[in-house]
């Protein structure tokens, strides 16, 4: 049987994609017979155009995790809407667990003001200039997320607008 081989749009599109592993953490199960001992691994993967995800894998070595965690991360892509000036529109915040995320927006130049996890999924989302603060934990699966909660709540002024029913315009008035 004939090995298919991927088509160059296919290799393109696989291509743009960029993983960033957050954490790596050796983990263990008690079983009747001893400890079992595996690895999970917190990937971020975004593409700097608008699209970005987290995901978490487990598995007995560290490389099929991270493969593990970048297959997930993929299931649970966003779509960011960036302004002209690769900022967000308005501020949000965003919570998971007992991790709080704010993010404002910022002027061009400023760069990404961000720690942590926050600051690798704005990197990966493609946003340039924004201020960002974790509040409460430190967790850095829970920040990703929060982090994740808050760029699912900006919207643009189009889609406050068709969520509204009126005119673009109206809105500027």
């Amino acid at each position: 049987m004939a090995k298919r081989r991927k088509s160059n749009r296919a290799k393109e599109k696989d291509s743009n994609w960029q993983e960033r592993v957050i954490q790596i953490r050796r983990v263990s199960k008690v079983v009747k017979g001893g400890k079992k001992l595996s690895f999970r691994a917190i990937v971020v993967v975004g593409n700097e155009k608008g699209q970005v995800g987290v995901g978490v894998g487990k598995a007995g070595d560290v490389i099929g995790a991270v493969r593990k965690g970048v297959v997930d991360a993929k299931k649970h892509l966003i779509e960011v809407s960036i302004n002209k000036s690769n900022s967000i529109s308005h501020v949000a915040n965003g919570i998971s667990g007992g991790a709080k995320v704010f993010m404002r927006p910022a002027a061009p130049g400023t760069g990404v003001i961000a720690g942590g996890a926050v600051r690798t999924v704005l990197e990966l989302s493609g946003i340039k200039n924004i201020l960002a603060k974790q509040l409460g934990s430190n967790n850095p699966l829970n920040n990703a997320r929060a982090a994740i909660n808050a760029l699912e709540q900006i919207r643009t002024f189009s889609q406050v607008a068709r969520d509204r029913g009126i005119a673009l315009e109206q809105i500027y008035t």
